[in-house]
């Protein structure tokens, strides 16, 4: 295999999954003979930095002022004005971001650069000649694929996602689309689609239906949902993962209907052994609850995640909804039957990636 290379990585911050997605590579590339030399993570005040990244990644960590959605006033969708003011407002931040990202590749001694759907690492790219070699990742590239049909879905308001996705990989040699399913690549965009990227934790679950319903909220104002419904409903046990960071580890309403903060151990232990999962559909987590063979409600609080829920549904692994609308969700699961496609396709994730990620 000659020498191994050596890899910087830039990650978007936001959310849960690109923070597992670096995880997951990290660990591939080092067993197989690769190094991470760093790990530059986009930061705001309204996002923490969970434990489970620091504790689970062996490369440096350096964090830096980065463009982030601000929450309506409901903390439950993005308000789209008011995230667009807050940005402007922050723009000087970000130009010392961007300088600071041009110094840190010119300076790691990187032969690659993976940039995990971070806006500002393709600004970066568009403004300074760096010369290193970057491969973005996301699924949200899989938008911008030939074959890719949001049309039949109704969905509005694409376009400033399709801009932002085009941005994040200016200056990439290649765009990873993080796919549900197999499609052919699409070479006239740079294109490559593969497999989502799951973490040994998950690939080696065995998983089991226990009698209640497992969740995660990216914002912590749909609680109001989860509580109006476990009232009328209070036999139906639910455990539900959130970001409060000002909230106990464990915050326990009653006998049956519990709160957790992001711990992603526990969150995978809790998403084996439920009967459901119900989240605001975020790519990693739906992955990983097809990947166990788990009906899906999505509560979708902004356009790139009603576009992931709109393309796991079609696929038959779930159900989409306003509001977390776990009625829906019990009569789904009653009918539903798992894809058994998926486990194969994601378990060539590894060989699939890997062969992406050295290739250039």
């Amino acid at each position: 295999m000659g020498r191994g290379l050596k890899y910087l990585f830039i990650v978007q911050g936001e959310g849960r999954g690109h923070l597992t997605q670096a995880m997951a590579l990290e660990k591939l590339l080092t067993e197989n003979g690769h190094q991470v030399v760093g790990m530059l993570v986009g930061k705001s005040q309204a996002r923490h930095l969970p434990d489970f990244f620091v504790k689970g990644v062996s490369a440096p960590i350096r964090q830096f002022d980065s463009v982030n959605f601000q929450p309506s006033a409901e903390n439950r969708t993005v308000n789209m004005l008011k995230s667009i003011l807050y940005n402007i407002e922050k723009f000087p931040k970000y130009l010392k971001s961007i300088i600071f990202l041009k110094d840190a590749i010119r300076m790691s001694g990187a032969d690659v650069v993976v940039n995990f759907y971070e806006l500002l690492t393709g600004i970066a790219y568009f403004n300074f000649k760096i010369d290193i070699p970057n491969i973005s990742i996301g699924h949200q590239y899989l938008f911008l694929h030939k074959d890719f049909d949001l049309g039949a879905s109704g969905l509005m308001g694409t376009e400033g996602l399709m801009i932002f996705t085009k941005v994040t990989s200016i200056g990439a040699n290649k765009r990873l689309a993080l796919s549900f399913r197999k499609m052919e690549d699409d070479d006239g965009k740079r294109i490559k689609v593969v497999p989502p990227i799951l973490r040994e934790a998950v690939l080696d679950m065995a998983p089991h239906a226990g009698k209640y319903i497992h969740g995660y909220m990216l914002n912590a104002g749909f609680a109001e949902d989860v509580m109006k419904w476990h009232e009328k409903h209070p036999e139906v046990e639910l455990r539900f993962f959130w970001d409060k960071w000002d909230e106990p580890a464990v915050k326990k309403i009653d006998d049956t209907l519990s709160f957790h903060l992001l711990d992603d151990k526990e969150f995978l232990k809790q998403m084996s052994g439920c009967m459901a999962y119900a989240s605001t559909a975020g790519f990693e987590s739906v992955c990983e609850a097809m990947y166990l063979g788990k009906p899906i409600l999505m509560v979708p609080s902004h356009i790139e995640q009603k576009c992931n829920a709109y393309d796991a549904a079609r696929g038959g692994a779930g159900i989409a909804a306003d509001f977390f609308d776990l009625s829906a969700l019990l009569e789904f699961t009653e009918h539903f039957k798992a894809d058994e496609a998926f486990p194969e396709w994601a378990r060539s994730a590894r060989s699939r990636i890997l062969e992406e990620l050295v290739s250039l």
